[in-house]
């Protein structure tokens, strides 16, 4: 098979060439199909007991893209929703590859033919006060990983940021002094500035002298100083509120994500009486 065919190398090109210099995508898009790839890579290493370098177009058929898909959600435990957003990326992919390997245009065909997956929408049932309070007093403050979990989780309880706003926020983007905010580039690349209430200024203050992790510029890094990434966000949330279980037996009725937390700050403005249509319009910024 030629080289050309190497999926490591179509994989990179179509990051290059068709997101970066073509469509110019957003980093979170970037980071959203980056991720895809990388549990795209883990599972053929399981099933195919290849790596990614040595992958195929051949292998990456319609087949084994829908085990992948299978996989996401029986093992992983993803939403029909997000297993649809790994499709997305996938697709993105192979239309980039129709044009570049069109020898391969049956097996291309038959992977953009995977349909989504319809799923019902779901009335959302927003944790109250006293269960948010549970989980932020979950994370052991007396630790590094606590302090860092109780900060990103009280600032995005409290601000409504994306969770890749709140990922990919650096040090230099918090300001704590007169009008304290965090600056963030938003949807659309837009670059905004969200204000800090006062329990976020102080909890800031103080993980902000926290000594820095192998010189990571990020607000919230990982133990080795890069960046949190969306799967790990989900994961330490998942954790605490588990801890928070105990105290507030409520919380097991209810499911908490990120996006839910987004939510939860909407919900404080509209009870704190801050018109709709600001909160809609924060909400689309």
């Amino acid at each position: 098979m030629k080289p050309a065919c190497n999926v490591a190398t179509l994989i990179e090109r179509s990051f290059t060439e068709r997101l970066m210099r073509q469509r110019n995508v957003s980093g979170n898009t970037i980071a959203s199909y980056r991720d895809t790839f990388r549990l795209l890579f883990m599972f053929a290493q399981v099933r195919l007991r290849k790596s990614p370098s040595a992958l195929t177009l051949a292998d990456l058929d319609a087949t084994f893209i829908g085990a992948f898909l299978t996989d996401l959600e029986v093992r992983r435990g993803a939403s029909a929703k997000t297993r649809n957003l790994r499709l997305t990326a996938i697709r993105s992919f192979f239309r980039f590859v129709s044009f570049e390997e069109p020898a391969h245009s049956a097996l291309i065909q038959r992977v953009l033919a995977i349909p989504s997956k319809r799923h019902d929408k779901r009335q959302v049932h927003f944790p109250t006060r006293p269960e948010i309070e549970a989980v932020l007093a979950a994370p052991d403050r007396t630790t590094w990983l606590g302090g860092r979990d109780h900060t990103l989780l009280l600032v995005a309880a409290q601000t409504g940021l994306r969770l890749s706003e709140l990922t990919g926020l650096d040090r230099d983007a918090v300001h704590l002094g007169s009008g304290a905010h965090v600056r963030c580039v938003g949807k659309g690349r837009k670059e905004r500035t969200t204000p800090l209430t006062t329990l976020a200024r102080c909890a800031l203050q103080a993980w902000l002298k926290e000594p820095l992790r192998k010189g990571a510029t990020a607000l919230f890094p990982n133990v080795h100083g890069g960046r949190l990434s969306a799967d790990s966000v989900q994961s330490l949330l998942g954790k605490h509120v588990r801890v928070a279980h105990k105290s507030c037996p409520s919380l097991k009725a209810k499911s908490v994500s990120p996006h839910v937390l987004r939510h939860s700050a909407a919900m404080g403005l509209l009870q704190a009486g801050v018109d709709c249509s600001v909160i809609g319009a924060v909400a689309r910024s």
